[in-house]
């Protein structure tokens, strides 16, 4: 029997690209998003190019509701998930704290961390059931150090960061393993979210350097998962090679 994999945040980026990376590998999917084409349309392209199972259900993890509904949505399928990649998130604004947008700041809080409590509190006891499972966090660089900018988004990083390491303590007696990986710069729709639509500015981002792709991190990711029972990769942190560090980079201004 092939194994299942939630994605959450599947309708692009690094989400979509663990969908093509998993299905590539004849992984069952259970894919969520909040844009119902978006999902629609990877369905079918995965569904017809890998001849795997894409089931998608879409939501806003920021709903309180939203683990129980998934829940429900898998028992309704009789699905049993093997791997739960917790990758919705995203960064909103670059001001300073004092200047802050308190929209921004509920939109950071309310997907980065709670929208990964509320699925992984619904989650956590199916896998505690069947007893197995794996739950793999998509933190961030940001998690690791703060930047000009990056306040509150860092501070939820670090939330997941800190929550990992939690949920591994609490998950261990029962055999479930709690991973993250942690990316550096990757262009995808990342920066045109934080700058709200800003594509120049978003651009400007990777000038000179060549980032990491969705494909790189849902390589890293497909390791992280395939490791044999008995190993566990607690934490990865990727960077391009151009990267140093959250604000270190060697531009080819060329």
């Amino acid at each position: 029997m092939n194994k299942t994999v939630i994605i959450t945040g599947a309708s692009s980026g690094i989400g979509k690209a663990c969908a093509k990376r998993f299905a590539k590998e004849s992984w069952q999917l259970v894919l969520t998003a909040r844009r119902t084409e978006k999902l629609a349309a990877i369905k079918a392209q995965l569904e017809s190019e890998y001849g795997i199972k894409v089931f998608t259900l879409t939501q806003d993890v920021r709903n309180e509701n939203s683990g129980n509904d998934l829940v429900a949505f898998l028992k309704q399928h009789n699905i049993q998930p093997d791997l739960l990649i917790n990758n919705a998130g995203l960064a909103v604004g670059t001001n300073p704290l004092q200047e802050g947008i308190v929209d921004d700041w509920e939109r950071m809080i309310d997907t980065n961390v709670k929208g990964l409590l509320y699925i992984s509190r619904a989650i956590a006891p199916m896998m505690i059931a069947q007893q197995r499972g794996h739950i793999i966090n998509i933190g961030s660089i940001a998690g690791k150090e703060v930047y000009g900018g990056g306040n509150v988004y860092c501070a939820t990083k670090h939330a997941v960061d800190a929550l990992t390491k939690a949920m591994r303590i609490d998950l261990l007696p029962h055999g479930i393993r709690v991973s993250q990986v942690a990316p550096g710069a990757a262009e995808t729709e990342f920066s045109i979210v934080r700058f709200k639509g800003d594509e120049q500015r978003a651009k400007n981002v990777y000038k000179g350097i060549e980032p990491l792709a969705g494909g790189d991190i849902a390589d890293a990711i497909w390791y992280v998962a395939n490791t044999p029972p008995h190993v566990n990769i607690n934490d990865l942190v990727i960077t391009c090679t151009n990267q140093a560090n959250a604000t270190t980079f060697y531009r080819n201004e060329n």
